[in-house]
């Protein structure tokens, strides 16, 4: 995909001028064009630890626990304090004179139109999340609510409840995507250099990015984004294989779970063949259709003026308890601010290089103030929508009819349970797990596609066979993580991948200002 960039403002050199120094270290090997050591190092980290989870599986689900505990108590006010300078940086620069930038120069156009690119970003971001969550998290949060609320107090407890539900979905985690994909975007398009993480500090460290600090940033995002890829696998597989079991009584064990994984995988590997306009683009389309039928018939079909009530205070009540749920210190209810949203903010920042370059390849053209409205403000919204929408059916269900199907579930199973009482169960109930299926296949083969860029030195034209070996080895990790002690032990790598990363993603901040600095005229 070849770009014009001779129209940025930038009177700066360019690194395409320079000498791509990083394009120098690729090797080709088996008709492979491979990053060294970034491929091998990666690679090689990766198999180890899925054989070494494989050859010790008690060992390892109680490394994996521990380890989650210890980074959850530890490190909670650094993921809090990080995620919160991230929506404020972000809406700093967008409402500067920053924000006027456009990503490939003054008179790049757009590639994609504002409902593919939405599309595309939101079936990639949060897609199999919403799914699982979307039903789960309020009901969760209303019947134990943080900041202290009292559940006695059913208005309040509903209000809190869902807030925190859209908290972890909302604006927090979109600034952590957002600053990733427009770090890389920006330095792709208007500099011309490789669209890889490293590039971001290249105002800070000049071309000492091509040396063993720029391998070790590469490095590390390679493995948050296949382990961050690795927990919503897990989480697609879990509820798919609990969809199976109360549609057809197949059981859902850790096995079913397993092949599920091995069967959707060979799927993403025909669309990681089809390439990012046949494959991800059409997936992604089928995504938002599919989600909007299912969307507008629990609107229809649920009890439409709650859910209607419900959204237009679910945004209200949002910003009203974002202050007290953004804060960590003093707080009571410490499992919420440990299991559930140091957990989330991990795991946003895990995904910020898959998803962060995903939306800055489709993201050409754009400026930056619509850059961030479009992929901050807009999924936001999207999520609420969502939330109130599934949340707030399973909540009258309970709390005006006594249905407690969704409360008594386990977590898997609540969407379904929160259609068992709407009508055409069966039928919207199968047409779910078709939906999170695709969900599940576009995640992979956006997955696939983020970390081949990476451990190609930055290359959007690698092999398609380098793809295909990153789809099939983001499967087998999550897999034999599943089996090393289930989703504790994916959740647990996230947790620690993304420690180091939150620290990558702070500094590409300060080098992303410097960069659109220097490009303003």
């Amino acid at each position: 995909m070849t770009r014009s960039r001779t129209d940025s403002a930038s009177t700066r050199p360019r690194v395409s001028d320079i000498g791509h120094e990083i394009g120098e270290q690729n090797i080709r090997v088996f008709n492979l064009d491979i990053h060294n050591p970034v491929f091998i190092v990666s690679a090689a980290l990766v198999v180890l630890l899925v054989i070494g989870t494989l050859l010790f599986l008690e060992q390892a689900a109680t490394v994996f626990a521990d380890l989650r505990v210890w980074t959850t108590t530890t490190f909670d006010w650094f993921y809090f304090a990080a995620s919160n300078l991230f929506v404020l940086f972000c809406f700093g620069v967008a409402l500067s004179p920053l924000g006027r930038i456009r990503l490939g120069g003054r008179r790049a156009k757009p590639e994609y139109g504002y409902s593919a690119w939405l599309a595309m970003l939101f079936a990639a971001g949060v897609g199999i999340g919403l799914m699982f969550f979307g039903v789960l998290e309020p009901v969760t949060h209303t019947l134990a609510p943080p900041l202290g609320v009292d559940p006695a107090d059913t208005g309040a407890a509903r209000a809190a409840g869902m807030s925190a539900a859209i908290l972890h979905w909302g604006l927090h985690a979109w600034a952590i995507y957002a600053v990733a994909g427009l770090s890389l975007a920006f330095f792709c398009f208007n500099r011309g250099m490789p669209l890889t993480l490293r590039s971001g500090f290249f105002p800070l460290i000049g071309k000492s990015v091509w040396g063993p600090f720029g391998h070790a940033v590469d490095i590390v995002a390679v493995l948050a984004t296949l382990f961050g890829l690795a927990v919503s696998l897990g989480f697609g597989a879990e509820q798919i294989a609990g969809g199976l079991q109360y549609l057809f009584g197949i059981p859902a064990t850790t096995a079913t779970r397993a092949i599920l994984i091995m069967v959707i995988i060979g799927i993403a590997l025909a669309s990681v063949i089809a390439g990012l306009d046949k494959g991800v683009k059409r997936l992604s389309w089928i995504n938002m259709v599919l989600a909007a039928l299912l969307w507008s018939f629990v609107l229809i079909a649920g009890p439409t003026l709650v859910i209607l009530t419900t959204i237009a205070r679910a945004g209200v009540d949002y910003v009203y308890y974002l202050p007290g749920l953004s804060n960590w210190i003093g707080r009571e209810d410490v499992a919420f601010v440990r299991d559930w949203s140091t957990f989330y903010w991990a795991w946003w920042v895990a995904w910020a290089p898959f998803v962060g370059m995903f939306i800055a390849r489709i993201s050409f053209g754009r400026t930056v103030r619509e850059f961030i409205t479009w992929v901050l403000i807009v999924p936001t919204i999207i999520g609420i929508l969502w939330m109130a929408t599934f949340g707030g059916t399973a909540l009258d269900q309970y709390f005006s009819d006594g249905y407690r199907g969704v409360a008594e579930s386990v977590p898997e199973l609540a969407l379904f349970k929160m259609l068992e009482p709407l009508p055409m169960t069966g039928f919207v109930s199968a047409v779910s797990v078709f939906l999170i299926t695709i969900f599940f296949v576009t995640s992979a083969d956006s997955g696939s596609l983020v970390m081949d860029t990476i451990t190609a030195g930055g290359k959007m034209d690698a092999p398609v066979q380098q793809r295909a070996f990153w789809c099939l080895l983001s499967g087998t990790a999550a897999m034999a993580l599943m089996l090393g002690g289930g989703m504790a032990s994916l959740q647990a790598l996230t947790l620690a991948v993304g420690l180091p990363f939150t620290l990558v993603l702070l500094c590409m901040c300060i080098g992303l200002i410097k960069g659109l600095r220097e490009e303003l005229p």
